[in-house]
């Protein structure tokens, strides 16, 4: 193996997630909202949305904030919760379709957008608070410093940082899909009308993330739900 293919294979994956985020915009809420494949039941479902409150509540806690800066902001089921919180949202996300989703959805005077690659971003500016859910998770561990170094960067000195993330359990996922514990971070997701892509997740223990975190001078409280989120809260000190 030459010295730059694990390069481009992780290329190669990063574009085809890329893709694979176009392709199912239309059908990522199904996700969120437990519609179609992706409803287990009343009682899984229920489990779902319990846990899901959880993490906006603790999100809500954060309080008023001047300016936020959300990445990976998608389909807007998150930019949402931060336009109760926030005076101006800036969104960025790589897929424009997701966006015209977001935009249409919240139709906002205080969300501005950004068609950005986050891979290919850097920061230009500083935060009150820096938000973004479900996309640690598809960052490559090999450019994971490179993207926390670019968060670190965008949050103001005393201001704040909130992941959310999933945790490994099956029933998150379609339920025509397998979700399998194989410890490769290179995963196999289906569309509705059977495309198949393939994805980077990694599923993060809550004392490796607290450590990435602390590396990169911030406090950080990272929590568990029961089932399936892990989600941190951190305040970046002084530099």
């Amino acid at each position: 193996m030459r010295a730059d293919e694990p390069f481009a294979m992780t290329d190669r994956i990063l574009q085809q997630q890329i893709a694979y985020y176009r392709a199912r915009a239309d059908e990522y809420d199904q996700w969120f909202y437990r519609l179609g494949r992706y409803n287990r039941g009343e009682e899984i479902n229920q489990r779902w949305f319990q846990e899901i409150e959880i993490v906006k509540q603790a999100l809500q806690q954060i309080g008023q904030a001047d300016e936020i800066l959300e990445l990976a902001c998608g389909t807007g089921i998150w930019t949402q919760e931060l336009v109760k919180i926030g005076n101006k949202i800036t969104a960025i996300d790589a897929s424009a379709e997701v966006i015209a989703i977001n935009r249409s959805k919240l139709n906002s005077p205080n969300v501005e957008y950004q068609q950005i690659d986050l891979f290919a971003w850097q920061p230009d500016a500083e935060y009150d608070l820096v938000f973004f859910s479900f996309w640690l998770s598809h960052v490559p561990p090999e450019l994971l410093n490179s993207f926390l170094g670019k968060v670190y960067k965008s949050v103001r000195v005393g201001g704040q940082l909130f992941i959310i993330d999933s945790r490994f359990e099956p029933t998150s996922t379609a339920n025509n899909h397998i979700l399998n514990d194989d410890g490769s971070i290179y995963k196999s997701r289906k569309l509705n009308d059977g495309q198949e892509f393939q994805i980077v997740k990694v599923f993060y223990q809550p004392e490796e993330l607290q450590k990435h975190l602390t590396e990169f001078g911030f406090i950080a409280d990272v929590k568990l739900t029961e089932h399936y989120f892990i989600y941190a809260n951190a305040t970046k000190l002084e530099n």
